[in-house]
């Protein structure tokens, strides 16, 4: 996983859409077909969405049954919030300081 790709995965609505829920779903994962359902994109554009977050390293998918499951690649994530902390806040909180 390279930050780059990763941000470039994420910088399109409908992905970053896909990965917050995956997020959401926790180690569980969902269904390709309930994630389609809950963000109301059709089947072919999923897949193609899906596709590009795996490719980036950001989720995973295994098989169960007859449904295909994915889930946040939660490593991934942790390392380029790490990247992003360490290389653009040199390491530091990024959050602005507080008016006493």
């Amino acid at each position: 996983m390279t930050a780059v790709s990763s941000l470039s995965a994420l910088a399109q609505a409908s992905r970053l859409s896909i990965f917050r829920l995956l997020v959401q779903s926790g180690a569980e994962g969902l269904a390709a077909g309930s994630i389609g359902e809950k963000l109301d994109l059709p089947p072919a554009t999923l897949s193609f969405h899906l596709a590009g977050l795996t490719r980036a390293g950001l989720a995973r998918s295994r098989q169960e049954g007859r449904y295909i499951i994915y889930t946040a690649d939660f490593d991934a994530m942790n390392a380029l919030v790490g990247f992003l902390t360490e290389n653009c806040c040199g390491g530091a909180s990024c959050a602005p300081g507080r008016a006493g």
